[in-house]
């Protein structure tokens, strides 16, 4: 007997939607500025389908100009959907020209929904005697489950997929059969498509009225069984009852029909697919497209469990083809128009030592600018030791001077270097030239002269984007560069150190990254100039390196009795806390849990109405509803304190310790130009900028950050209000300038205005209320956002707001500016040029294209006050060094500094970083900078 053939069929929009919601916190913008991320998503999806199900049929169904049946029954059917996001809009026509080129059917019927099209096919494939798989995460289509129709739940953020037969169906809706669950849906109704069911009935209510009554009819039919205000409710809605399954009804008659010849995978039109890929820059789905199609893939994937996977056993591992019915003849090329190592001609040359070393170094040191590129035993800069160095001054060439595992003779042969990485005349370029200077500090060695970051020169040029050197190879070279693993193998246990790898190849391997540099550092040039970031790159970004390179490699000392005593006391807060939310709760429970969090305040504690759920029907526990709630529930309150000691202990107070450098005994933190697209450092590996400041805990982790000994103090300097002092600059506006030039509370000052009082008498709430504002201004508050910050109502919020721009009228005429300038041009500026590009500016969905208008106002300020204080660093730096100081810059955290100063050194240091930060940039309002001074960084603060 044959075996029964499957059909899979891709509901598209639940897929789409899905993948571009998986990027949203990093969306995927390709060169071009195109956010691929829905793109991505969905065939991330369809391509793991295809790996791990091997489907004999499949096809894609696609929206239409919405449901004309169910409009005309109910015209708000889905009317509270939000516009569709550009993304998806834009990526919709790409993503039906690949399944064109793929060859996998697109079937889309106006006015007819995806779900009645899969339902419709899958009722007349089912007839035929096939499995139907339906291929979507929306419970809907439980509704349609037979014995050969199932639902498919793709994998997500690390769950498997799910198969949902008639047990599952019985079991997650807890009825007796598949289609009850357009009764169930009836009754409690769907938010997402405004369907409005019967109010009061939520889903304990309708799966009890199913166990009872079997159906929406019965239930309607039989409603003097039902109490009080429930019976009330339900004969009222009667009709509205009625509407609402007829609403989650899928139908399963529309005008398409079946023909399994049309639906058989067959060969992709392969070259058409990969061109598609190579335009959106998707490299890994082009590797993955040619390894899936040419049965390259391994089956581990498949879920043994599944239906799909049952019937599948005997072929999954069939060899090539097995998607195409077991031909193994016919083959996938690759069309990588991509170069790579192998097919480019290059001259990489290993250098001798000798005579050829010499010969070497002569001709090095006649070249203007030269790329060059450490190999070294690790990633940690403060660890790694050199095996190699490469250098490149002309595309296709190259040279590898290797070293020996010997720190004797290692030091020998880079001392013969010194004359060129020391030379002030000849520019040396790199692809995050930080490592490298790190590295070869520790053999003395200090990189002067002009550099060339080809990292930060492409965060400039196009900070949205990721900016390792393989993608700017791929994108702007068209070359694919030799990844490591293929010499040193995967990460984990068994990868080899790059001394174990052969010459030949870590000459070949080293030449080519410092080549392919070398090249990127020629394009980027005049792309810096059209984007007019020349300056900043030149003046900020690149003197900035060596900043932060001497203060990571400096460091930062720790009292590492103190933490442990930290933990201590850590551990007794939060088993009081503990002990009060199972009191409050009546029960112990895993607070940890969102889940059994979520039961025991909505569930059993009952805290509100109507809770709000996540996408995967669970009760939101999140930080902004839990806030909301902590007001009014002890619990909750004790909930929120909880997680935050819990997060501090485990992140800060026992994560510390063990981040402290053998070598140095201190804590090494790795600043990062290239993340924030307002300019901002990031801090990394800790990150020490995130330490909580607002708790009494939070600040004391801050104490444990002590000097280097006796003889050094810390001292914190802290810009003052800085990023309201740009915005009264960038502004004009007179009164707040005044009020920063006359030295006024400017929170006190601001209060005086709006409220109209005179200053003396504004309350400590008012000054409270205008510090709000002033910094809610700068991120776009709304009346909604303010009343939740403040005591205030929404509507005394907005009369605040609207006085607030009546007393500064030229502030909103500011932000007026940057959004209509960030319409025409695409993008704002900070005050040195630095640009924030704005894709999602023009765009039709209002939340989207409000964001952007925010970003439009708060990008120039908050990045303007990165470029003041990245000023005040250089020339901070430049003045420790030139006047022979021992102190050093530790630490930037936002808008401050951190110093060791030497004690004799004190007064003279304080001066001089005052005037360095107050002076950084000159605006028409004065910059003030406070400082502090301690044994810890906490009573330097």
């Amino acid at each position: 007997m044959a075996a029964q053939k499957r059909l899979f069929l891709v509901d598209a929009y639940a897929l789409i939607f899905r993948g571009y919601y998986a990027f949203i916190k990093n969306p995927r913008i390709n060169s071009k500025g195109f956010d691929t991320s829905a793109i991505m998503g969905f065939m991330n999806s369809l391509f793991d389908v295809i790996r791990r199900e091997k489907p004999d049929h499949l096809a894609v169904c696609f929206d239409k100009e919405g449901s004309e049946v169910r409009t005309e029954l109910f015209s708000d059917y889905k009317a509270n959907r939000d516009a569709t996001p550009e993304p998806i809009m834009q990526g919709i026509p790409y993503i039906q020209s690949i399944l064109k080129a793929m060859h996998i059917p697109v079937v889309e019927l106006p006015g007819c929904e995806a779900d009645d099209i899969i339902g419709t096919l899958a009722k007349q494939a089912e007839k035929e005697n096939y499995q139907v798989y339906m291929v979507t995460p929306d419970k809907d289509f439980a509704q349609l489950v037979s014995e050969n129709i199932f639902m498919y739940r793709p994998a997500r953020m690390g769950n498997g997929i799910e198969i949902w037969g008639i047990p599952e169906v019985q079991k997650k809706f807890e009825v007796e059969r598949p289609e009850q669950v357009i009764d169930f849906l009836g009754m409690m109704g769907d938010a997402v498509d405004n369907i409005p069911g019967l109010p009061g009935v939520g889903e304990k209510t309708a799966k009890k009225f199913l166990k009872q009554f079997g159906s929406m009819e019965e239930l309607l039919a039989n409603t003097d069984q039902l109490k009080g205000k429930m019976r009330e409710k339900v004969e009222t809605n009667a009709e509205q009852g009625i509407l609402s399954k007829k609403l989650a009804r899928i139908i399963i008659d529309c005008d398409v029909k079946f023909h399994a010849e049309d639906y058989e995978l067959s060969m992709p039109d392969s070259e058409k697919v990969q061109e598609l890929f190579d335009e959106l820059e998707f490299r890994r789905l082009k590797d993955q497209f040619i390894k899936l199609f040419n049965g390259e893939e391994d089956n581990q994937t498949q879920v043994s469990n599944s239906p799909s996977a049952k019937k599948n056993e005997q072929t999954a591992g069939a060899g090539q083809f097995s998607l195409f019915g077991g031909d193994s003849s016919e083959k996938i090329e690759s069309t990588n128009s991509r170069k790579t190592l192998k097919d480019t001609p290059h001259v990489y040359q290993k250098v001798d030592t000798g005579l050829g070393l010499r010969l070497f170094i002569q001709k090095l040191m006649k070249q203007k600018s030269v790329c060059f590129d450490t190999e070294t035993t690790s990633l940690n800069p403060l660890e790694a030791q050199l095996v190699g160095i490469a250098f490149s001054w002309e595309g296709g060439k190259g040279y590898y001077l290797p070293f020996e595992d010997n720190i004797e003779k290692t030091q020998q042969l880079i001392e013969l270097l010194r004359p060129f990485f020391e030379s002030p005349e000849i520019e040396k370029i790199g692809q995050n030239l930080k490592y490298d200077i790190k590295v070869l500090d520790k053999y003395g060695i200090k990189v002067e002269g002009p550099t060339f970051d080809t990292m930060i020169a492409h965060y400039l040029i196009n900070p949205d984007m990721r900016h390792n050197m393989d993608i700017l190879a791929e994108t702007y070279l068209n070359y694919t560069p030799q990844p490591i693993s293929e010499l040193i193998g995967k990460k984990g246990k068994n990868q080899k150190s790059m001394r174990d790898v052969p010459l030949a190849e870590q000459t070949e391997y080293a030449a080519e990254d410092a080549d392919i540099t070398f090249q990127l550092k020629e394009f980027f040039e005049k792309e810096l100039d059209e984007a007019k970031t020349r300056k900043l790159f030149n003046e900020i970004e690149m003197p900035l390196v060596e900043v932060l390179a001497d203060m990571e490699i400096e460091g930062i000392n720790l009292d590492l009795d103190f933490l442990k005593k930290l933990s201590e006391a850590l551990d007794r807060d939060i088993k009081e806390l503990e002990a009060k939310i199972y009191e409050a709760a009546g029960e112990e429970f895993k607070i940890s849990s969102p889940k059994q969090l979520g039961i025991i305040l909505f569930e059993k504690l009952a805290l509100v109405k109507k809770p709000k759920k996540t996408k995967t029907g669970q009760y939101s526990t999140s930080e902004d509803v839990l806030s909301y709630l902590a007001p009014e529930h002890e619990i909750v309150q004790h909930v929120l304190d909880y997680r935050g000691l819990v997060k501090l202990q485990n992140t800060y107070v026992d994560a510390l310790p063990g981040q402290v450098e053998k070598s140095s005994g201190r804590v090494h933190t790795d600043y990062v130009q290239t993340i924030a697209a307002t300019g901002r450092l990031s801090s990394n590996n800790p990150n020490l900028q995130n330490i909580p400041i607002r708790t009494e805990r939070g600040r004391q982790v801050r104490k444990a950050f002590i000097p280097r000994s006796d003889d050094y103090v810390l001292l914190a300097a802290d810009y003052s209000q800085i990023e309201l002092r740009i915005i009264a600059a960038l502004s004009e506006e007179e009164t707040m300038i005044k009020a920063f030039k006359d030295g006024e509370d400017i929170h006190a000052s601001t209060a005086s205005q709006v409220f109209n009082v005179p200053l003396e008498e504004v309350t400590r709430e008012q000054r409270s209320n205008a510090k709000t504002v002033n910094f809610g201004i700068i991120y776009g508050v709304s009346a909604f956002g303010l009343s939740n910050q403040t005591s205030l109502s929404r509507s005394e919020s907005k009369e605040l707001i609207d006085t607030y721009y009546k007393t500064y009228p030229k502030l909103s005429n500011y932000i007026a500016d940057q959004v209509a300038y960030a319409r025409e041009h695409g993008y704002v500026s900070t005050i040195l040029g630095r640009r924030r590009y704005l894709k999602d500016i023009n765009s039709q969905n209002a939340v989207v294209r409000g964001a952007a208008e925010r970003n439009a106002v708060n990008a120039p300020i908050q990045g303007s006050a990165a470029d003041i204080i990245k000023i005040a660093m250089i020339n901070i730096h430049k003045k420790l060094g030139e006047e022979k100081l021992q102190t050093k810059m530790l630490l930037q955290v936002h808008d401050e500094l951190v110093f060791d100063v030497y004690k004799p050194e004190l007064d003279q240091v304080k001066k001089l970083i005052k005037s360095e930060m107050e002076n950084a940039y000159q605006l028409n309002v004065p910059l003030d900078v406070d400082l502090g001074v301690g044994q810890d960084w906490l009573e330097a603060h």
